[in-house]
């Protein structure tokens, strides 16, 4: 039998925020089993933990969409993370401060857990500082197109320095900032204008916002391609950002903090952290933050077969 947990990640409200499942003792399992069982949870994410390759880190770990695996996901490591901090901690009730270092497809993870008052929070180092996607860092990609697919108005794209890029750090996103949150809230993918779009970006998930305050953002995300027709909370997407706002030019310091609230119109209520620095090279760390619940316990008691 396989124990398995679930939480809901970036937010400190028991069914808002994304939720995650964590499946522990994983070693067994071929990938065909993880893929079914990811498909069976049917979650944007499920993460299955499995000893480390090295004895200093906290575990290894692979994460699983409904359709594929992929090398790295914010709430998944986030998730995982406070689980395992919390379960080290299950004995007393008393506030931490504990390093979870998990060894990802993408690369080595730390994250900084804590709980302070009965709450807790983790922030990740992003494995893969974001950058362009190679052979699309002069896409051109028509407004036309980008209104159509999602049934918005050209006048609707964009906002101040802000346009549309193409970023990645793992995974990788069409970014679309959209002049209001009016317009972010009636945004939604439209075919056939939708597959057209990521074709032409070279992605299979876009990443919509709109600026709330200098800083603080609200978005969406849409991988329907990846089984995920609408994400309440993006850690990956939320770290690449940083790259789209370099490029806006609105980091005009050496370290920014900024507020991004995701899942809203879904009625699964986000909230992410977004700490970056940078110097005159481009950026150096980006760092993103949230707080994470525990919803659900159990067993995964009749597994597929390899």
């Amino acid at each position: 039998m396989l124990e398995f947990h679930t939480l809901d990640v970036f937010t400190d409200t028991p069914y808002t925020g994304n939720p995650l499942a964590v499946v522990l003792g994983a070693e067994a399992l071929s990938d065909r089993q993880m893929q079914t069982i990811a498909r069976e949870f049917n979650l944007s994410e499920t993460i299955f933990v499995l000893p480390p390759d090295d004895p200093a880190h906290s575990a290894k770990v692979r994460i699983f969409f409904p359709t594929a695996e992929i090398p790295f996901a914010g709430h998944p490591t986030l998730g995982c993370a406070v689980h395992l901090a919390c379960k080290a901690h299950a004995a007393d009730e008393d506030d931490f401060d504990m390093l979870v270092t998990l060894e990802e497809v993408a690369g080595l993870v730390p994250v900084a857990v804590q709980r302070r008052a009965g709450k807790v929070t983790g922030e990740f180092v992003a494995p893969v500082l974001p950058h362009a996607l190679p052979g699309y860092e002069g896409a051109a990609l028509r407004p036309e197109l980008i209104a159509a697919a999602l049934d918005l108005a050209p006048g609707e794209l964009g906002f101040t320095s802000h346009r549309p890029g193409i970023w990645q750090g793992g995974p990788a996103f069409l970014y679309l900032p959209l002049a209001n949150r009016a317009a972010l809230a009636r945004a939604r993918p439209i075919e056939p204008h939708w597959s057209a779009l990521m074709e032409a970006a070279g992605v299979g998930a876009a990443y919509l916002y709109a600026q709330e305050s200098p800083d603080s953002f609200h978005a969406r995300m849409f991988a329907p391609g990846d089984g995920i027709p609408e994400d309440p909370a993006t850690g990956s997407a939320s770290a690449i950002l940083a790259a789209q706002l370099r490029a806006a030019g609105v980091l005009t310091a050496p370290e920014m903090r900024f507020t991004l609230h995701q899942g809203i119109e879904m009625g699964r209520a986000s909230r992410i952290s977004l700490t970056v620095e940078q110097d005159a090279a481009g950026l150096r760390v980006v760092r993103v933050a949230g707080a994470a619940v525990p919803i659900s316990q159990g067993f995964i008691t009749a597994l597929p077969h390899r």
